[in-house]
């Protein structure tokens, strides 16, 4: 039966002395790099000229962005007691804990410095840079299954996963395979399809799709997701935390598609802001 599956995969990938790669840490790493060149072929096909400064720039600002703010937010949404009582394991990301939402939040307010370091529109820049962002969730949900964690409901459906441990020997939905197909993969497919309309849609359309699709998916597959055990259910035995701040993206995606909708402002790229500037004070003297 394929209900006697057991989850025994090692999170450690592998190890070269003192050095311990973990499945977790490479997810990210590819999260990232393969944003970057999705960044660089969709900008290419929006005629925005990503050059490597511009590209080097937007990726280490949304690397600072989503570590910190992932971090904060599980630290201050999800585990605050424990993390007030032991102030220094905020910095032992060894032994994992970090948030989408707090993570998301991080990265579009480090996207306000990198577009004004590269010059360029912060709706166009978070438009094009929010396409290779279902890939990052794709490889982080797996490695949570890989990890063993955020696992979900019992179930007695013929894929259940048995993960052991504070999980127990009973048969559990994998929650996380489900967010990195609907996450990642569906939205990837989606957003992806949607960058090579000739011109690309207006500004706000592809992170409204984003927060839009993220935001139903998540509270969709929260239903059958076991909640974190500090916090249990917020309101009977079904309304989680994941769904609460995944009401927020919805309700932010509608209004952007709305807006971009309604302005139909044409995606710019790289030093866009620059060639206006220059353009304003050309005229002026």
């Amino acid at each position: 039966m394929l209900n006697d599956l057991y989850q025994t995969l090692d999170p450690i990938a592998f190890s070269i002395g003192p050095f311990t790669a973990r499945w977790y840490g490479i997810a990210y790493a590819l999260g990232f790099i393969l944003a970057a060149v999705v960044i660089y072929f969709v900008g290419k096909r929006w005629k925005m000229r990503f050059d490597m400064n511009a590209l080097c720039t937007v990726i280490i600002c949304a690397m600072v962005g989503v570590i910190v703010g992932g971090r904060l937010g599980y630290v201050l949404i999800y585990n605050n007691a424990f993390y007030a009582a032991h102030p220094l394991e905020v910095l032992n990301f060894a032994n994992g804990g970090m948030s989408f939402h707090g993570g998301l939040v991080g990265a579009l307010l480090a996207g306000i410095v990198a577009a004004k370091l590269v010059k360029m529109p912060y709706l166009s820049l978070v438009d094009v840079a929010i396409i290779g962002v279902p890939i990052g969730l794709f490889f982080g949900r797996c490695a949570n299954f890989v990890n063993g964690e955020l696992w979900g409901a019992p179930t007695d459906l013929p894929w259940g996963v048995v993960f052991g441990g504070s999980a127990g020997l009973e048969p559990r939905h994998p929650s996380q395979l489900y967010e990195a197909l609907l996450e990642g993969l569906v939205l990837f497919i989606v957003l992806y399809a949607m960058s090579f309309k000739k011109p690309p849609f207006p500004r706000g359309t592809y992170i409204g799709v984003f927060l839009l699709g993220y935001g139903l998916f998540r509270f969709a597959v929260e239903f059958i997701r076991q909640p974190d055990a500090q916090i249990g259910y917020l309101f009977g035995d079904w309304f989680t935390m994941g769904q609460l701040l995944s009401i927020p993206l919805i309700l932010l995606g509608v209004f952007l598609l709305i807006y971009a909708c309604v302005t139909k402002k044409p995606q710019v790229g790289p030093n866009s802001l620059r060639k206006e500037e220059e353009t304003h004070e050309t005229s002026v003297l």
